[in-house]
């Protein structure tokens, strides 16, 4: 093929990336755009960037060297480091001289489009203004430069600029290897504006389709950009500026006769007046329209006003919204969808297979968006009585998912009103006791729920190939029936119900808060809680080996077990262990995706959590801490009793609480082993999956056998079957994982696209608290941890863990901490539920806590009134 230096503008588009970086494929694609105006000119292809790159020898062996330090930065040394060396590379490639041939090919260029004219001299690199990272700001951009010589000198700039220090570091954090991305250059006519600035064709605070946002300032577009001036702000809808705020813009960059550029003060007259007239947003949006709908996705546009006609001169996909889901119906009707990952406790991106696999085996339809998945609630929205059951269940359970629904609903056009659609969901509980379901309900299920498991991994051995698809299918539907049987729906909302209306009653008639937290401690067949407490006991086994500890001190790798037999007490140890997995190896943080690594594949994992458990407590701590808690709940069950009978028809009272106090501790233990049983099937159905992966990778049709949590199910059934797959669509898939692991899903998502965060109306706690929900009563003080994975625990007696969320997996650090603080969670999910059986004090719900608490600050848990404080 032959190498081409320098093509127009024109004859581009943006399917070249490869040839002339993003910037210039999109300008190319505008330039087709009927009725859209870009300035002309050309662009430098990356094949001039790799002959200049080719005569310099040495940068390959910095890039290897740049390659390293990026991927394993941090702070001190590994930044210095790569700034040095990005200045070295930067030094290299702006030495070298522009061969004559090609500064020819450049000068032609500049002949046809105006030699004396001035130009912008821009970087487009082939990673920037892509759909999964637009780079903006990263490399270099020249206004009004005036001259063949001038041009030369800038174009170098802009080749050397793909190694500034801030674009080396963006892209090592994007996984990004700096060997595959080249520079073109786009050499393109100024545009002197009287008016200029940036069009988002959705709102890019709320997401919002519907919504487009024109920053505009006055003169060039570099005084925006830059932060030199406020812009004025048009929001725009449905062809109407609906809000506007215009900003005293006390200077504008102005381009100087000679080249070059000069910020200017603006005559204090016109600081104040419009950049924009309302008429001009509004057609600046409609051009905005048309560049979305050509490139099929919100578009961030920057614009030029010059003599009352609008031209574009850059155009890049916005990155940061969160997609919308897509009706399966393929209707233009609004619709909500609440966040299943806030229910599930994992917000993180899934893999296709981890998606494909949890909606068809869950018991609700489900659409994906972002790599994460959302019910459709519209319906029941609609209806004032399921309405009513729906607000209720999502208020006990999350009080922002709530308040999102309900600033929904406050737009009285959204939701439209449909007849009621049958029952509002389980009852709220709180008007009266419910029917006493019998006791006896729990053990049945559990049994159940053994012997369906031990059934099916008894039945599966023998399924390979496409017989094993077919068997999974229909093993699907006995995972839904068993989820799906009223007498399991009956357990788990009998312990829910009795909790709601002990704490709703006790609050009324003795003015308790949360009374059912100190009720509920150390209730039986609570599968989760016995899994922490479990880890404690192999702690104990550990403690006792002095050689054994010094050991797992350094595990690096997953081979640990076998050789801790080598070992003074390793057996023993490894036993324990062992036996710790038997029973507990199918779960891992993030479990509802089958995707991630289990602790039976990982055990490493453990490691962490077991050495904090030999250094935190004294051997039987398992044991004396249930104990405690059983004798609380009880110490707690006859103050109350006790209390109540000295009310007026304290009897009464008292007996119905009683009933209550026995219901809520037979079930809510329930409560968390049906997800158990599913993550212990989901772990059948992963290890029979992955002997097929396995299988294709030997044979060469996939590249690792990790490549199907690429494909969905359907698409790794005919993979089996066809004995092919499409290496270009896996390579999409991981693309756009990354990019929707670094999107943060909202509660509560519209199909315009808004996500709606919702907010606690509430001013009972002190100011500068940070507001959550309560979910576990009790006041502690104590150095926090923020801690967002599970391997990296390093923790200390009255330490208070910090997370984003926590499923099961997390459970074993609960015996480990004094508090608890996470930024989802309702008072139903598995980290309450734990944080209660544990007497933790525990908020959840606190938005951003992560980033707004930093590790190692004392801070004080009110887990009672659900605030925290942040304390000097």
């Amino acid at each position: 093929m032959t190498e081409q230096y320098v093509l127009d503008l024109h004859e581009v588009d943006e399917t070249q990336v490869a040839v002339v970086g993003g910037k210039g494929a999109h300008l190319g694609g505008l330039s087709r755009i009927e009725g859209i105006r870009v300035p002309g000119g050309f662009c430098v292809t990356t094949d001039a960037f790799r002959w200049i790159v080719a005569e310099a020898p040495s940068i390959g062996d910095q890039l290897d060297q740049l390659s390293r330090l990026t991927r394993f930065a941090g702070e001190g040394d590994d930044r210095e480091a790569i700034r040095t060396l990005s200045a070295q590379i930067r030094r290299t490639i702006e030495g070298i001289a522009i061969p004559a041939d090609l500064a020819a090919d450049i000068t032609a260029a500049l002949a046809r489009h105006g030699e004396q004219a001035a130009y912008a001299v821009r970087s487009s690199a082939t990673a920037e203004d892509l759909p999964t990272a637009s780079f903006a700001g990263q490399q270099d951009t020249y206004l009004n430069i005036v001259g063949p010589t001038a041009i030369l000198q800038h174009i170098s700039r802009c080749w050397a600029s793909l190694f500034t220090e801030r674009a080396v570091t963006y892209r090592g954090r994007g996984g990004i290897d700096h060997r595959t991305v080249h520079m073109a250059v786009v050499v393109q006519q100024m545009a002197f504006s009287q008016a200029a600035g940036v069009l988002f064709t959705a709102d890019p605070v709320t997401g919002n389709r519907t919504v487009a946002t024109v920053d505009a300032g006055f003169g060039l577009g570099e005084a925006l950009v830059s932060g030199l001036v406020n812009p004025d702000v048009f929001k725009v809808r449905h062809g109407e500026v609906v809000s506007k705020a215009i900003a005293a813009k006390q200077r504008a960059v102005h381009a100087l006769p000679a080249g070059g550029t000069r910020e200017v003060e603006i005559d204090s007259q016109r600081q104040e007046q419009p950049a924009l007239t309302d008429a001009q947003a509004v057609r600046l949006v409609q051009l905005g329209r048309r560049i979305e709908a050509h490139f099929g996705r919100p578009q961030d546009i920057e614009w030029c006003l010059v003599d009352d006609d609008f031209q574009i001169v850059q155009s890049r996909p916005i990155t940061t919204l969160f997609p919308v889901p897509v009706p399966e119906t393929g209707d233009q009707e609004n619709h909500v969808y609440v966040s299943v990952g806030h229910q599930q406790m994992m917000t993180d991106a899934m893999k296709p297979l981890g998606l494909s696999m949890w909606r068809l085996t869950a018991m609700v339809a489900m659409h994906e968006a972002g790599g994460r998945l959302f019910v459709d609630v519209t319906r029941r929205l609609a209806s004032p009585a399921s309405r009513a059951g729906l607000l209720d269940l999502m208020g006990r359970g999350d009080p922002l998912v709530r308040d999102a629904l309900e600033t929904v609903l406050d737009r009285d056009d959204f939701v439209p009103s449909l007849p009621d659609a049958g029952p509002g969901g389980p009852p709220a509980g709180g008007a009266s006791a419910p029917v006493e379901p019998d006791p006896a309900i729990v053990t049945e299920l559990i049994e159940r729920s053994r012997e369906s498991i031990a059934a099916l991994e008894c039945d599966i051995r023998t399924k390979t190939g496409p017989a094993l698809f077919d068997f999974l299918i229909e093993a699907f539907e006995e995972h839904k029936r068993v989820l799906g049987d009223p007498l399991n729906l009956q357990a788990i909302m009998a312990g829910m119900e009795a909790t709601w209306w002990l704490n709703d009653k006790l609050q009324e008639w003795l003015g308790e808060k949360n009374a059912a937290d100190t009720l509920t401690l150390s209730a039986p067949d609570n599968i989760t809680s016995e899994m922490g407490l479990a880890l404690l006991d192999v702690a104990d086994v550990i403690r006792r080996h002095p050689e054994v500890v010094a050991f797992l001190e350094g595990v690096e790798d997953e081979g640990f077990l076998d050789e801790l037999a080598k070992l003074a007490g390793g057996t023993e140890a490894r036993d324990a262990v062992e036996a710790y997995l038997d029973r507990y190896g199918m779960r891992c943080v993030g479990e509802i995706d089958i995707s991630r690594p289990r602790w039976r594949e990982r055990p490493s994992a453990l490691v962490p959590v077991i050495l904090d458990n030999v250094r935190n407590f004294e051997p039987g701590a398992a044991e004396r801490r249930f104990e405690q808690g059983q004798q609380k709940a009880q110490a707690k069950e006859q103050d109350v009793l006790s209390r109540l009978r000295d009310l007026p028809d304290g009897d009464r009272k008292a007996d119905e609480t009683k009933r209550m106090i026995d219901q809520v501790r037979a079930f809510v233990g329930y409560r968390e082993y049906p997800k158990y049983g599913i993550v212990s099937r989901y772990f059948v159905y992963k290890q029979a999956l992955m002997a097929e992966a396995e299988r294709l990778a030997q044979a060469g049709v996939l590249q690792a056998k990790e490549d199907v949590f690429y494909l969905t199910f359907q698409e790794l059934h005919d993979a089996v079957r066809s004995q092919r797959v499409d290496d270009r669509l896996v390579q999409q898939r991981k693309d756009a994982f990354r990019s929707h692991q670094a999107l943060t899903p909202p509660r509560v998502l519209t199909s315009d696209g808004e996500a709606v965060t919702g907010a606690y109306r509430r001013d009972d706690a002190p100011a500068g608290a940070l507001i959550g929900l309560p979910v576990s009563a009790g006041t502690i003080e104590g150095r926090a941890r923020v801690i967002l994975d599970i391997a990296d625990a390093d923790l200390e007696a009255g330490d208070i863990l910090v997370t984003t969320f926590t499923d099961p997996s997390w459970s074993p650090l609960f015996v480990a901490v004094a508090g608890l603080v996470t930024e989802v969670g309702g008072l139903m999910t598995h980290g309450a539920v734990i944080a209660r059986e544990y007497g933790l004090p525990a908020v959840v719900g606190v938005e951003q806590a992560t980033r707004r608490i930093r590790d190692g600050q004392r801070i004080r848990v009110h887990g009672t009134d659900g605030y925290i404080e942040i304390l000097s």
